[in-house]
C-alpha cells in the first residue's frame, strides 16, 4: 500500500528513531509499502520516519540503469560499522524535500550493518550512489536531513519553499 511522505519541515522529521525489538508482521508490512512508496514516488531511498514512524527502518533500491534488474534492500537497525577517508559529493535530494537539491560531501565507501527481514543479521560493503543513499537514510533515522549540511542560507531559502509547498498542498 503506498503512503504518504511527510513534506520538511515536520518535527517527525527531526527526531531520533528507536530501535526495532523485533520483526513484527506490522513492520514487515511496513518495510513492503515502504518499497512500494518509494518505487512510485519515484526515489531509491525511503527511511520511516518520512512517512512518521519513528522505527528504525529504511529501504533503498540503487540499481537506477534502464534495463537493470531491482535490487530492493529492506534494513532494520541499520549503521554504519566502517568509513573511508576517502569522500565523494553528490547533488543529494530527498521525498521529503521534493524538488531541491544541495550538494553533499560524505565518506566515499562505507560498511552497514543491519537485520533483513528475514531477522538475520547483514553486513555489506557499500560505494558510490549506494554509500550516499545508504548514509543518508541512516541520517533519516538521527532526525538528519540532506539540507542539514548545507550552509544556513540555503538551508533556510529551501525551508522557506517547502513551506511554501505546503500551503500550497493544503488548498487542494
Amino acid at each position: 500500500m503506498k503512503r504518504n511522505i511527510l513534506i520538511h519541515p515536520d518535527p517527525r522529521l527531526k527526531k531520533v528513531c528507536a530501535p526495532v525489538p523485533d520483526l513484527s508482521d506490522d513492520l514487515l508490512k511496513l518495510a513492503d509499502d515502504m518499497l512500494e512508496t518509494m518505487y512510485d514516488a519515484p526515489g531509491i531511498g525511503l527511511a520511516a520516519p518520512q512517512l512518521g514512524i519513528l522505527s528504525r527502518l529504511i529501504v533503498l533500491d540503487c540499481e537506477k540503469e534502464d534495463g537493470a534488474t531491482p535490487r530492493p534492500m529492506i534494513m532494520f537497525n541499520p549503521q554504519v560499522i566502517l568509513a573511508s577517508d576517502d569522500e565523494s559529493t553528490y547533488d543529494e535530494g530527498c521525498l521529503s524535500i521534493p524538488e531541491q537539491y544541495g550538494e553533499v560531501t560524505r565518506p566515499a565507501n562505507v560498511k552497514v550493518r543491519w537485520i533483513d527481514r528475514g531477522g538475520d543479521e547483514r553486513e555489506e560493503d557499500f560505494d558510490g550512489l549506494w554509500a550516499t543513499c545508504v548514509q543518508h537514510e541512516i541520517d533519516h533515522l538521527e532526525g538528519k536531513l540532506f539540507i542539514d549540511y548545507l550552509k544556513p542560507l540555503r538551508r533556510q531559502m529551501i525551508t522557506r519553499k517547502m513551506k511554501k509547498l505546503k500551503r500550497e498542498r493544503a488548498r487542494l
